[in-house]
């Protein structure tokens, strides 16, 4: 089954084409890699997909359902969520708290607001589930601020599934991290089940390599590539837009 169907999706801000007729599938539970240098227009389809932005023309289908100009928490409640570059937390609270929070605002107990979100049972055991999941369990009444930045975007992973998703959308989820770091993010959607469907956009190649199913590759707005690993490392146009800007593929 499709989860994501693209169809023609272009973006303007004035002049500048900064998403130029884009089309592509993605299957329910495949692993997606958007690539390509900085200015190929990754951020904004994600933040197309996301519904952060509007497109100036095309249609965006989820599930068979037309998503095109649905706000992003419509999107949410559908079964979407997104990761950032930048880690968004409450950064006073506690890992416990941060992730009490996401899943509170995922259920309609968010509407008691005269009872704290600790007297839900449901919601501890589930924090709890999240919290092991990503490694972070023993942490859970750390604040956040004290947090190592690693443990931060494992953190804001975790915040991103408590909704359940049927889509995940990672922005850079190595951004900043150390090799060892970077590991553990792999690992951590590696093992993330089949019933999730994930769009990873990245520069670190490692990561893509390590978790991609199927990579696309944008340049100035446009797809250039559309391939499996192996594929996309053969690929002589990709090798020629890489060299000099990443150095390897």
């Amino acid at each position: 089954m499709e989860a994501l169907k693209i169809e023609g999706l272009s973006k303007n801000f004035g002049g500048v084409q900064a998403v130029k007729n884009v089309s592509f599938t993605v299957q329910s539970g495949e692993r997606l890699a958007i690539i390509g240098p900085n200015g190929a227009g990754k951020t904004t389809l994600f933040n197309l997909l996301n519904g952060q932005l509007k497109p100036t023309s095309g249609r965006i289908y989820f599930f068979k359902q037309d998503i095109t100009v649905m706000p992003t928490y419509s999107r949410a409640a559908l079964g979407q969520a997104r990761s950032f570059q930048l880690t968004r937390l409450f950064h006073n609270l506690t890992v416990l708290k941060n992730t009490l929070l996401a899943i509170h605002g995922t259920k309609p107990s968010r509407f008691h607001l005269f009872q704290s979100v600790t007297n839900y049972k449901s919601l501890l055991t589930k924090a709890r589930e999240l919290l092991i999941t990503v490694d972070l369990w023993e942490k859970r009444n750390t604040l956040t601020k004290d947090l190592s930045y690693g443990e931060r975007r494992r953190l804001e992973v975790s915040l991103s599934l408590a909704s359940e998703p049927r889509l995940l959308l990672l922005d850079e989820p190595s951004c900043g991290l150390t090799a060892a770091e970077s590991a553990d993010i792999i690992t951590m959607i590696t093992n993330l089940g089949k019933d999730i469907t994930v769009i990873i956009v990245a520069h670190d190649m490692d990561l893509v390599f390590g978790v991609a199913e199927r990579i696309i590759v944008l340049h100035y707005g446009e797809v250039v590539a559309d391939g499996t690993v192996e594929e996309i490392q053969a690929n002589p146009r990709v090798r020629e837009i890489y060299m000099g800007v990443e150095g390897r593929i």
